[in-house]
Order: C-alpha cells, then sequence, then structure tokens
C-alpha cells in the first residue's frame, strides 16, 4: 500500500490577529437572559454590543452576537473560557 505524504492545512497555524481588536462571539443557549447575564459579566464594566442573532425552528434555542474590544491573545481566549464555563451557555462560536 503507498503512502500518502502528509499535508499541513493552513488551519494548524495561528491566526495573524492584531492587538487591540473587535472581537465578536456568537453565543447560543435557551434564553436571551441567559445570554445577557453571562455577556454583561464578562466584559467586567468595558463597552460592548450584544444582538440579537438567530432563533432555533423549534424556538428552544436563541443566539446572539457579543463583541468587543480585546487587548491580546490571553484575554480573548480567557473570555471564551468565561462564557463556555456558564452551565446555561450550550455552545460558543
Amino acid at each position: 500500500m503507498k503512502k500518502l505524504p502528509t499535508i499541513l492545512s493552513d488551519s494548524s497555524r495561528k491566526p495573524d490577529i492584531d492587538y487591540p481588536c473587535t472581537w465578536q462571539y456568537t453565543i447560543i443557549a435557551e434564553s436571551r437572559a441567559a445570554i445577557q447575564r453571562v455577556a454583561e459579566s464578562a466584559a467586567a464594566g468595558e463597552s460592548y454590543s450584544l444582538k440579537d442573532s438567530h432563533v432555533s425552528r423549534s424556538g428552544k434555542y436563541v443566539s446572539m452576537h457579543f463583541e468587543l474590544t480585546v487587548t491580546s491573545e490571553q484575554q480573548r481566549l480567557e473570555l471564551y473560557t468565561l462564557l463556555s464555563a456558564d452551565q446555561e451557555i450550550k455552545v460558543i462560536l
């Protein structure tokens, strides 16, 4: 059997992001109230925007876009961890 060469895709590289920058997370949960509570807590007094995105066909899930300025990769990843740690949040994109 002939071995095929391994090709690394560009997805194995880190994205080249210039900080500070505006970053957007899409948050999916069962209620807008849960998303609003988590977003306000994660923003920790900083300016942010929260906009409706989508409601699932059955109406069980809602998604919202949470946008704010991040100053470093560490902050961006910490925000992701903080948002995803809440039990009412189902998915963070």
